[in-house]
């Protein structure tokens, strides 16, 4: 049995309790099983030596800390992990080519993470602490349509564009106006009138909506000429009818195409 302590770093603030994990842990008197990382000043949990007792979880103010026991054979399909102490990501989607693959869940369950390696730019490190060269990435997926997929994207023969979850941090790197940003992105006209965005073409990207913002991402996106397109959470900010016109452009641009979708909206 493999045992997973993973301390959500966002939410564990030492500063802010009586570091209960560690005061509580009927282990840690005998051996350093829970500590304080000197780099993040976040909690860590050794997991050779955690016994699996829960009492950390509970006594955690901040709800920061999960233990979860998982079966020995999964061990070996773990792709990433964040050191020290962070989550596990046991499997990937494999991408089609012509077809849409969608990534659903809930938040801090890894969807960004996923997108992030199919994109090329985070590198799988087979959950080891040191990391893994490309060629081991590669052949830790032999056998199935991931071998193909890394191969290529690693060999150059895949480019690959991402739209970030994150569309409110473009108004920091892009200025001015809408219709100035389209035409440096390349954005065509059709898609700027199917996705509403002519008519903004004179307003600064400092003061679109949270909704523009995000047909704007999903445009410049679409705009780039690539193999592999990968969306995360393109649905964001927008009503009912926007999100369907702008999953049935996502569907007709990216035909015959490599695409993922990452979502926690079933209607799109």
């Amino acid at each position: 049995m493999v045992r997973i302590a993973v301390v959500d770093r966002d939410s564990c603030d030492p500063k802010k309790c009586g570091q209960e994990c560690i005061k509580y842990c009927p282990v840690n008197r005998s051996g350093k099983v829970v500590w304080l990382d000197e780099a993040t000043g976040k909690a860590v949990i050794s997991e050779k030596l955690c016994i699996g007792c829960g009492i950390c979880v509970h006594k955690c103010p901040f709800g920061a800390i999960t233990i979860t026991n998982l079966p020995d054979e999964l061990e070996g399909e773990c792709v990433h992990r964040y050191f020290p102490g962070g989550f596990k990501l046991y499997r990937l989607p494999a991408p089609r080519r012509g077809q849409i693959v969608g990534v659903m869940g809930r938040n801090a369950l890894g969807k960004t993470t996923i997108a992030r390696i199919l994109a090329g730019e985070l590198a799988p490190n087979l959950c080891r602490e040191g990391g893994a060269p490309q060629a081991e990435v590669v052949k830790s997926f032999r056998g199935t349509e991931l071998q193909t997929y890394f191969s290529e994207l690693y060999g150059r023969r895949l480019r690959a564009v991402h739209k970030i979850q994150y569309i409110e941090l473009i108004p920091m790197y892009l200025r001015g106006r809408v219709g100035e940003i389209a035409e440096r992105a390349k954005i065509p006209r059709e898609l700027m009138d199917r996705l509403g965005l002519s008519k903004l073409a004179d307003r600064d990207v400092s003061q679109l909506s949270g909704g523009e913002l995000q047909k704007l991402a999903v445009a410049a996106a679409l705009a780039k000429d690539a193999d592999v397109y990968i969306f995360d959470e393109p649905a964001t900010h927008l009503d009912v009818v926007e999100r369907i016109r702008v999953a049935e452009v996502i569907r007709e641009k990216t035909a015959g195409k490599y695409a993922v979708v990452v979502e926690h909206d079933l209607t799109v």
